[in-house]
C-alpha cells in the first residue's frame, strides 16, 4: 500500500463504476460456474474419499458466494504455505474491516481468486485442480474459424519471410515501411484476441464468440483504437535489430492475459517476432494459479500445443453436453480438410522447434498474482524487475495488467500513460507496451475532450458513467520508454525459467515443463500431466 499511487483507486462501493457492476453481477456468476464445473467433475470421480472432499469444496464455494452477495467482511486467508498469504492478510488488516461492496476493486478481486485457490490448495486430492480449465479449452474450440484463418495467413507469411519474397525489388525504405505495417497488424491481432476474456463473456454462445474474431471484425475495430503507439515500439525493435544484428540477445517479454484463443494469437505474435528477426528470444509470463477465470497457466500451453499436435482429433471430438460455448446446435463438427490440418501442424512444428532451441521460454512468477498494483514491483519483486530490464520490450496484455500498471486509480483520462504507471515509467529501465481492450473505468492518455465525446455516444454512459470503457469495444495501445534515460544495463539475479519442451514419442505426444537447463528425460521418468504444475520452480515474490 505504501508504494501505491496516492490517486484514489476505484471501489466496489461506487455504483457508477464497473467495479460495483463486477461485484454485484459478475462475481456471483463466476462462483456459480466454478461450483457447476466441480459438480460435473464429481460425477466422474470413483474414489469415495476424493468425492467427499470435492463435495466439501463445493460447500465452501457456496459459502463464499453467500458472503459476497450479503456484503460480509473479508476474512483473512488461511495459510496454504505460500509466502503471499502473509501479504494478502497484512493488507487486509491495514484496510480495516472492509466488506465486499466497500473495498478497493483491485485488491478485492485479487483476494476473491486467491481465496478460491486456497480452498483447493488446502485439500488433499484437489490441490492443482483448475475450475476454469474446461471453459478455456471450450472457448478455444469455439474459435475454430478464427484459428483456421490465422493459421492460413501465418504459414503464408512465414514462408514469405523465409524466402525473402516480400523484399524483392523494393528499396530499404519500402521494406522497412512494409515491416512496420506488418508489425502493427500482428500486434492489433494480438490486441483484439482479448475479446475472448472469459471472465466477461459469461453468457456468450458459439456464434457470439465467432463474431468477435476474424479479419473483418478486426478491420472494423481499428477505428476504435483510441491511442496507438505501436510505431514507437516497432522503432525500438527495428533499431535493436540493426545495431545487434550479429551478436547479442534481443529479447521481448509478454506478460500474458487469457488462455485459449488469446494465447494462440500471443504465440502467433511470438512466432512472427522470431521469424522476422525483431527478437531472438521471447519470454512469456503466465500466472501461477487459476486467476481471473481465463488467465494463462503453464499447463494451458501444454493443452494448446497438444490440441495443435492432433487438430483433427481436437476439433472433431464431440462437445460437452450443456456447454453454451459448444459448437452451435450439437451436431458433430465438420472434419478439417488436409490443408487445414497441414497449416495447424505447421504452427505445432515451428513453435515446438522454438521451444527446443530455447527461443520461446515460459517464466512464471508469484508476483503476477499478488493483490497490489505494479507500482509495487521495484520493492516487492526487485529480482523480477532486474530481469525485465534485460528485455528490449515488455508487452503487457489485457485489461487487468493495464489496471495494475496504472494502479487501477481514478486518474483524469488526460493523464499521460508515463505518469500513470509511476515507477515503471521514465528512467525505470524497462520499455512498457500495453495492449488493452478497455473493460474497466481506468483510462489514461486520451486527448482533451475524448472521454466526453465517447460518453455522449449511444451506450457511452453520459455524464454519470464511463460505460463505454466497460465493454471491450474500445482499445488503447500505450508505450513508455523507460530506457531513454537509463542507458546502462546491468545483469540482476536471473529469475528461474521454464521451457515447454515438446517431445514426440510416437504414437504418444508428451509435453514437459522443465527447468531451463538442458535436461533430456527418458520415457521411463516422464511426469504425468497432473504433475506439471507441481514441477514448476517458483521464485519467491
Amino acid at each position: 500500500m505504501e508504494f501505491d499511487t496516492k490517486t484514489p483507486p476505484y471501489s466496489t462501493s461506487d455504483t457508477s463504476s464497473f467495479a460495483y457492476i463486477s461485484a454485484r453481477d459478475r462475481w456471483p456468476v463466476i462462483l456459480t460456474s466454478a461450483i457447476d464445473d466441480l459438480s460435473r467433475t464429481l460425477f466422474e470421480v470413483t474414489d469415495d474419499v476424493k468425492r467427499k472432499e470435492g463435495k466439501k469444496i463445493v460447500e465452501k464455494l457456496a459459502e463464499l458466494k453467500y458472503e459476497l452477495q450479503h456484503n460480509r467482511k473479508l476474512t483473512p486467508l488461511e495459510n496454504d504455505g505460500e509466502a503471499d498469504i502473509a501479504d494478502y492478510n497484512k493488507e487486509l488488516e491495514a484496510r480495516g474491516g472492509i466488506t465486499w461492496f466497500g473495498a478497493p476493486w483491485l485488491y478485492t478481486e485479487c483476494y476473491l481468486y486467491r481465496r478460491i485457490n486456497v480452498i483447493f490448495t488446502l485439500s488433499t486430492h484437489w490441490k492443482t485442480y483448475d475450475i476454469f480449465a474446461r471453459q478455456k479449452m471450450s472457448t478455444f474450440k469455439s474459435s475454430r474459424p478464427a484459428v483456421l484463418e490465422l493459421a492460413t495467413k501465418y504459414k503464408e507469411l512465414i514462408q514469405q519471410i523465409d524466402s525473402g519474397e516480400g523484399s524483392q525489388n523494393k528499396t530499404p525504405e519500402q521494406i522497412e515501411e512494409a515491416e512496420r505495417l506488418l508489425f502493427m497488424e500482428m500486434c492489433e491481432i494480438c490486441l483484439w484476441g482479448n475479446a475472448t476474456d472469459l471472465s466477461l463473456l459469461t453468457s456468450l454462445t458459439y456464434e457470439d464468440i465467432q463474431k468477435l474474431q476474424g479479419a473483418q471484425a478486426r478491420k472494423a475495430a481499428e477505428q476504435n483504437i483510441l491511442i496507438n503507439e505501436l510505431p514507437s515500439a516497432f522503432k525500438i525493435l527495428n533499431s535493436a535489430r540493426k545495431s545487434k544484428s550479429t551478436s547479442g540477445e534481443r529479447r521481448v517479454d509478454i506478460v500474458l492475459d487469457n488462455a485459449g484463443f488469446e494465447l494462440f494469437v500471443d504465440l502467433i505474435l511470438a512466432g512472427y517476432l522470431l521469424s522476422a528477426g525483431l527478437a531472438t528470444t521471447i519470454v512469456l509470463h503466465p500466472k501461477s494459479l487459476p486467476w481471473f477465470v481465463s488467465d494463462v497457466l503453464p499447463k494451458d500451453f501444454a493443452d494448446l500445443i497438444s490440441a495443435l499436435s492432433d487438430p483433427q482429433g481436437f476439433y472433431s471430438s464431440p462437445d460437452e453436453k450443456g456447454d453454451p460455448k459448444a459448437n452451435g446446435n450439437g451436431e458433430k463438427p465438420q472434419p478439417l480438410s488436409e490443408k487445414e490440418i497441414d497449416e495447424l501442424k505447421f504452427l505445432f512444428d515451428q513453435w515446438s522447434r522454438f521451444h527446443e532451441e530455447g527461443k520461446l521460454i515460459i517464466r512464471p512468477n508469484r508476483f503476477w498474482t499478488m493483490a497490489g498494483s505494479y507500482w509495487r514491483l521495484p520493492k516487492e519483486a526487485p529480482e523480477l524487475l532486474e530481469d525485465l530490464k534485460e528485455s528490449e520490450l515488455v508487452i503487457f496484455k489485457g485489461d487487468l495488467n493495464y489496471r495494475k500498471l496504472t494502479g487501477d486509480a481514478q486518474w483524469p483520462t488526460t493523464t499521460p500513460f508515463t505518469t500513470a504507471i509511476g515507477p515503471l515509467g521514465p528512467s525505470s529501465g524497462i520499455r512498457v507496451l500495453a495492449l488493452r481492450t478497455c473493460k474497466a473505468d481506468t483510462v489514461v492518455g486520451l486527448p482533451e475532450g475524448e472521454d466526453e465525446r465517447i460518453r455522449a455516444l449511444p451506450g457511452g454512459g453520459g455524464e454519470k458513467e464511463r460505460k463505454w470503457a466497460w465493454s471491450g469495444k474500445w482499445a488503447v495501445v500505450s508505450f513508455s520508454d523507460g530506457k531513454a534515460c537509463h542507458l546502462t544495463r546491468t545483469r540482476g539475479s536471473v529469475v528461474d525459467s521454464i521451457r515447454l519442451r515438446i517431445l514426440v514419442h510416437k504414437p504418444l505426444l508428451v509435453c514437459l515443463l522443465l527447468p531451463d537447463e538442458d535436461v533430456t528425460p527418458t520415457k521411463h521418468h516422464l511426469p504425468s500431466a497432473d504433475r506439471w504444475t507441481d514441477r514448476m520452480p517458483e521464485p519467491d515474490p
